[in-house]
């Protein structure tokens, strides 16, 4: 059985009048010739709706849950109630809370602006605290890592949507049409794997490029990218052979994206065999730029996502690792710190390395995970091994920094309760920080919509409002 799309029965139907009169619509909305030129080069840069601040973005996820009172949320009024219940109660999470548990970490006051950061952060904070602008009021919808990570990525908790750096890659293209647009960085998978890094219904192009940086030699990073066994010019010659059988098959199933997707993806992987190869090993880097990012998997990702970004690429995103590394149920008086110490040393290395290189004022950096943690320490669980001095997740109030790109340094915006527990002044919710994101960027995140089933898609939905008391 043959099935057909809805536009192949308009092309043969009534003798092509119907597809007539969908090129006439298209015509119309001015879409067509953006169709005809995204048919040659997809990722082709593209202007945004006005100039926008940032070129580039970089996300720093602290996959897990960081806990704000342990990093950008100072909370003194947690030893005064230390194991006692918090006086306004405690706000209904995933497990069992009881008394208030003090942060574990010494908190000072860093740069010209003073702000209090914690120490497990002393680097970075020693070096950009000036840099820095601290939202300490997000919020999302739920205490869970697959929703609050979907909801971070893709603007939704529950349903398979476009992710942002595929959203920019539709907006914006790229600058090297030799390498992805958007590439995601992690040393193993997170929680919800690859949807956190889907296209979904927009085109396959704009998908994210996942690389696993458990690997550190390039040909393991990204396997098969050579091939020993055939010549460069014998691959140039399989590939204009694939080309044309395709574009035979695109003939008889016209604008099927998958298949569309899988052309260009054939091209790029043979294009990224020079680029690719020189973009991701970081041992082309001098010794002193190497031991000055450090020599954990993070530190190693952020130096080899500082070679992407200036090299064109858009948006490149860096776990810190495999599945929820922040997640401390337990202990986390030793896993804040061990994970700090991880990532410290690299985060500070790649803001002064943006800043030498001419790239900060023009990169956007986003540094946090999709939600924080309790103040009360969460109960032991039978069978699970837990102990006490952990903290389960908090959704209703966490903090993540902006830098570069637009953002107001040196400043925090939005607070919490005396406690860290839920955000009372100028709340911010994950769709106000997409809208941010998208206006720094460059565009308007109510018109930068793609139409699918029958209505016009966005990546904040129907919310969000631009958070306008961060921008410089």
């Amino acid at each position: 059985m043959n099935i057909q799309t809805r536009r192949e029965i308009l092309r043969k139907s009534g003798t092509g009048l119907g597809i007539l009169g969908l090129a006439g619509v298209l015509q119309d909305d001015g879409l067509k010739a953006k169709a005809l030129a995204e048919g040659s080069n997809p990722l082709a840069p593209k202007p945004t709706h006005f100039a926008g601040k940032a070129k580039r973005m970089i996300h720093i996820y602290l996959n897990g849950g960081p806990s704000q009172m342990d990093t950008f949320d100072h909370k003194p009024l947690l030893k005064k109630y230390a194991g006692k219940t918090i006086p306004t109660g405690n706000l209904r999470t995933e497990r069992p809370t009881g008394g208030v548990l003090p942060s574990p970490f010494k908190f000072h006051r860093y740069g010209k602006s003073g702000m209090e950061i914690s120490e497990i952060f002393d680097k970075t904070a020693s070096s950009h605290a000036d840099d820095l602008c601290i939202i300490r009021s997000m919020q999302c919808d739920t205490p869970n890592h697959e929703q609050s990570m979907r909801l971070m990525n893709c603007g939704d908790q529950r349903l398979s949507r476009p992710s942002l750096g595929s959203w920019l890659m539709y907006g914006m293209g790229s600058e090297n049409r030799n390498l992805p647009g958007f590439v995601a960085l992690c040393p193993g998978l997170p929680v919800s794997d690859v949807s956190n890094w889907r296209s979904a219904f927009l085109p396959g192009i704009c998908q994210g490029t996942y690389v696993d940086t458990r690997k550190k030699k390039v040909n393991e990073l990204l396997p098969n990218l050579k091939n020993d066994m055939v010549s460069g010019e014998s691959q140039a010659k399989q590939l204009e052979l694939f080309r044309k059988l395709n574009e035979r098959h695109l003939a008889e199933h016209e604008d099927d994206p998958d298949l569309e997707a899988r052309i260009k993806s054939f091209e790029l992987a043979f294009r990224m065999q020079t680029s690719a190869t020189d973009a991701f090993d970081i041992d082309k880097e001098p010794l002193h730029v190497r031991e000055r990012y450090g020599k954990s998997p993070q530190a190693r990702q952020l130096l080899m996502a500082r070679r992407l970004l200036e090299r064109g690429v858009r948006y490149v995103q860096c776990y810190h690792g495999n599945v929820q590394p922040w997640d401390s149920h337990s202990n986390i008086h030793l896993e804040h710190r061990q994970l700090g110490q991880e990532c410290d040393q690299g985060i500070a290395a790649l803001l002064t390395d943006l800043k030498e290189r001419g790239l900060f004022e023009d990169t956007l950096i986003l540094c946090g995970g999709e939600f924080g943690r309790t103040p009360a320490v969460e109960l032991p669980q039978p069978g699970t091994g837990n102990v006490e001095l952990g903290r389960d997740h908090n959704h209703y109030g966490f903090s993540l920094w902006l830098a570069g790109g637009g953002v107001k340094g040196g400043m925090t915006y939005g607070s919490t309760d005396d406690f860290g527990y839920r955000a009372i002044e100028n709340p911010v919710h994950v769709h106000d920080l997409h809208a941010t994101i998208l206006h720094l960027m460059g565009f308007d995140h109510e018109q930068l919509t793609y139409r699918f089933s029958g209505r016009d898609f966005r990546l904040t939905d129907v919310y969000g409002k631009v958070v306008r008391g961060i921008m410089a």
